[in-house]
C-alpha cells in the first residue's frame, strides 16, 4: 500500500509519499506562501538527483493539494499513475484535546471535535482541518486518518497533568497539561528499544527533541508518564523564540510596564522570548554557535540557559522514574549540535551519563554516543514523524 502523508501549516504543506510495505520513501516535497504571492511546490522524487520546482498562485490548501498530486502522477517525477494508487491519507494533527489517545480513522464525528479543539490550538488545528476537508474533496473514496502530536501523552497520571488551580477551570475548559511532539517522542522511544536490543516495556527512557520548538519525555514501559509542554507548547523549556517556564506575574508586570495588551505580552513570550530574546541574535542555534565563536557573551548565556532547562529536566524524570536507562536526542539541534549534546550531558557524570566526545562528533546519524563505562546509554536517533504517521495509517485502514 501506497500512503500519502500531509502536514499543513497556515501558509504551507508537507508531504510525502511512502509504499508501506517495505517502508521506502518514493517521494517528497513542500508547497510554501499559500495564499501569498510566491506560492511555490518543491517536489523530490527519490532516485532523481534533481527538484522539480514550480512558482505558481495557490490560494487555497485545496489548490496546493491539486499541485501535489499532479506532481506525484507526472510521467516525469510522480511515483503513482492515479490517485487510485494511493491506499490511504495521514494527515498530522496537532491537537485532539482529551478526545483521542490514538491516532484515529477519520469521518465527520472526528472532524467537529477537532473543530472543537481549534481554541486549544489556534494556530495549528485550522490549516490541519483545511488540509484534511481539501483531500477529502479531492480523493473522497480514500481513507483519511489523523495522527496527533498530543495523543502520545494521553499516558500521563492526573498528578502530572493537572495544574494547581481551581479544578472547575479543568472541568469546565479543560485547562491541563497535554504535551506536544507525541510523535516524534514515540518514534524515537521505538527506536531505542530497537537499537539497543531491549523490550520497549522494560525500559525507562528520555527523550529530548530540540529544536526550535523543544520538549523532554520520559518514557516508562513505552508509555509517557511526563512531558514538558503543557496546555500550550509555550510551557517547559527555553526554546528558539518561546520563554518557556517563568513566572505567571511576569505577564501582568509586563502588560503594566509597557502599556500594551495582554495579547501582545502572550506575543513577546511565544515570538520574541527564547534565546532569541536572551541573545539578541537568533533564534537559530548555528547563529548562537557563530556568535559565541566571535566573542558575543549574550549568546553564550543563550546556550548556557537552553541547556541548563535541559538537564533540569532530565534531572527531574530521573527522579520521576527513579532511575533512566536511555536518553536520547532528537529533532534540529538534538541532531545536529554536538557541542549542544556536550554542553548538556557535561554535568551528569554523578547519574551515570557519560557521553563519549568522540563518538558525539556526528551529525544526524542514527548512533549511541555514550561511553562503554557509562549506566545510561546515549543514543541520537534522527526523527521520523512522517514515517510514524504513515505506520499509524497502514496500520487503521489495512
Amino acid at each position: 500500500m501506497k500512503v500519502l502523508v500531509i502536514n499543513c501549516g497556515s501558509s504551507s504543506l508537507k508531504y510525502q509519499v511512502l509504499n508501506m510495505t517495505s517502508e521506502t520513501l518514493l517521494a517528497k516535497g513542500l508547497v510554501e506562501r499559500i495564499g501569498i504571492e510566491g506560492s511555490a511546490i518543491t517536489h523530490e522524487k527519490i532516485g532523481l538527483e534533481e527538484k522539480f520546482k514550480l512558482v505558481t498562485p495557490m490560494e487555497s490548501h485545496k489548490e496546493a493539494i491539486e499541485h501535489v498530486i499532479k506532481a506525484l502522477t507526472d510521467s516525469e517525477h510522480g511515483v503513482i499513475n492515479s490517485l487510485n494508487d494511493i491506499g490511504a491519507v495521514g494527515h498530522r494533527v496537532v491537537h485532539a484535546g482529551e478526545k483521542y489517545a490514538n491516532s484515529v480513522l477519520i469521518d465527520d464525528n472526528v472532524i467537529a471535535a477537532l473543530e472543537e479543539c481549534i481554541e486549544l490550538a489556534p494556530l495549528h488545528n485550522p490549516p490541519n482541518i483545511l488540509g484534511i476537508k481539501a483531500c477529502m474533496e479531492l480523493m473522497p473514496k480514500t481513507p483519511m486518518v489523523a495522527v496527533f502530536d498530543t495523543a502520545f501523552h494521553q499516558t500521563m497520571p492526573p498528578e502530572a497533568y493537572i495544574y494547581a488551580l481551581p479544578y472547575k477551570y479543568y472541568e469546565k475548559y479543560k485547562i491541563r497539561r497535554y504535551g506536544f511532539h507525541g510523535t516524534s517522542h514515540k518514534y524515537v522511544a521505538e527506536r531505542t528499544a530497537d537499537m539497543l536490543g531491549v523490550n520497549l516495556n522494560d525500559l525507562k527512557i528520555i527523550t529530548c527533541h530540540l529544536g526550535n520548538g523543544a520538549s523532554v519525555t520520559a518514557i516508562k514501559r513505552g508509555k509517557c508518564i511526563e512531558t514538558s509542554m503543557g496546555f500550550t507548547p509555550l510551557e517547559g523549556l527555553v526554546m528558539g523564540t518561546r520563554s518557556g517556564d517563568l513566572d505567571p506575574s511576569i505577564v501582568s508586570f509586563i502588560r503594566d510596564k509597557e502599556g500594551i495588551h495582554l495579547h501582545d505580552v502572550i506575543d513577546v513570550l511565544n515570538k520574541e522570548s527564547g534565546v532569541l530574546g536572551i541573545s539578541g541574535v537568533s533564534s537559530d542555534f548555528r547563529d548562537l554557535d557563530i556568535a559565541v565563536e566571535e566573542g558575543n557573551e549574550r549568546a553564550s548565556l543563550a546556550i548556557k540557559v537552553f541547556a541548563h532547562k535541559v538537564r533540569f529536566y532530565i534531572g527531574a524524570y530521573i527522579a520521576e522514574m527513579n532511575g533512566v536507562d536511555a536518553i536520547v536526542f532528537t529533532a534540529g539541534v538534538g541532531e545536529n549540535s554536538a557541542n549542544m549534546r556536550s554542553v548538556i550531558c557535561a554535568e551528569l557524570g554523578n547519574l551515570g551519563i557519560k557521553l563519549d566526545l568522540v563518538k558525539n562528533k556526528v551529525r544526524g546519524k542514527e548512533t549511541i554516543i555514550s561511553r562503554d563505562d557509562s549506566r545510561v546509554a546515549i543514543l541520537l536517533i534522527p526523527t521520523n514523524e512522517e514515517l510514524m504517521i504513515a505506520r499509524d495509517t497502514y496500520k487503521i485502514t489495512r
